[in-house]
């Protein structure tokens, strides 16, 4: 059958996480645990597409590596209804009662969002994210991350950390364990990011569905102007990525696919 949230439940949600969500810190967010029916998620899983498998879009620089898709056409079936369930009116009630948050709007292209997925080696040093997208015009306000690792082990990293405003301490870490959904506020403050290279096995990678939530306008003292990724280093850290990295940038894409090839 196909999967459908009830709004019941979601509410029931909502009503147990507002104050945590409201109070945690170092920002607004909450992490929930078992949060679908694991018969929902395991066909996500059997067809979630292989790196090779579709084009993918690729991410390799000294600040991120990792590959993201947005395109629902080159997605399964399961996958894409459970995408649209999660921009449906059931899901934004629910996130609207849970942060207090009205007139939320979903992203119907996924833009940044969609599926994730890192190898070994991938990293996302940390950030603040975009504040507004351009195709919508629109204030960014929530991030939402399902996360789709079955039996991963805490020797492989890949947490997510949330640092304070300053960066100054990881205030809190998020492991990436299979149906764990987190959901946090996005302002210029939310700095987070699993910033050190991926260990698993070459034959995994940690997988994500990422969504994002958006308003038209937003509170003025959150607002400092609108900007791109904004990427902060923690303390003794320095963007310098790799010699091929940095070829990437210059070089005709075939020298650089060269050099790639090499384990440059």
């Amino acid at each position: 059958m196909t999967f459908a949230f009830q709004r019941a439940e979601l509410m029931a949600h909502a009503e147990r996480f507002r104050e945590q969500f409201a109070t945690a810190e170092p920002f607004p967010h909450v992490v929930i645990e078992d949060f679908l029916p694991p018969s929902a998620l395991e066909p996500v899983l059997e067809e979630f597409p292989e790196p090779r498998g579709v084009t993918w879009q690729e991410f390799d620089s000294a600040k991120e590596i990792k590959l993201a898709l947005s395109d629902t056409e080159l997605m399964g079936p399961v996958t894409r209804n459970l995408l649209h369930e999660f921009n449906g009116q059931v899901f934004v009630d629910f996130l609207e009662a849970l942060t207090g948050i009205t007139g939320l709007i979903p992203d119907p292209h996924f833009d940044g969002g969609g599926l994730h997925q890192s190898r070994a080696g991938g990293y996302l040093k940390v950030h603040a994210d975009f504040n507004k997208t351009k195709r919508l015009n629109l204030h960014r306000r929530l991030n939402g991350i399902l996360y789709l690792n079955r039996d991963w082990s805490p020797e492989w990293g890949g947490d997510l950390e949330l640092w304070d405003s300053d960066m100054t301490a990881c205030v809190k870490r998020v492991a990436p364990l299979f149906n764990r959904f987190l959901i946090f506020a996005t302002t210029d403050n939310a700095n987070h990011g699993l910033p050190d290279p991926i260990t698993c096995p070459p034959d995994r990678a940690r997988r994500s569905m990422a969504l994002y939530y958006y308003t038209n306008g937003r509170p003025q003292e959150e607002f400092s102007g609108e900007h791109s990724t904004l990427f902060r280093q923690r303390p003794g850290e320095d963007f310098k990525g790799t010699f091929r990295q940095r070829l990437k940038r210059w070089a005709p894409p075939a020298l650089a696919d060269l050099f790639s090839r090499r384990g440059a």
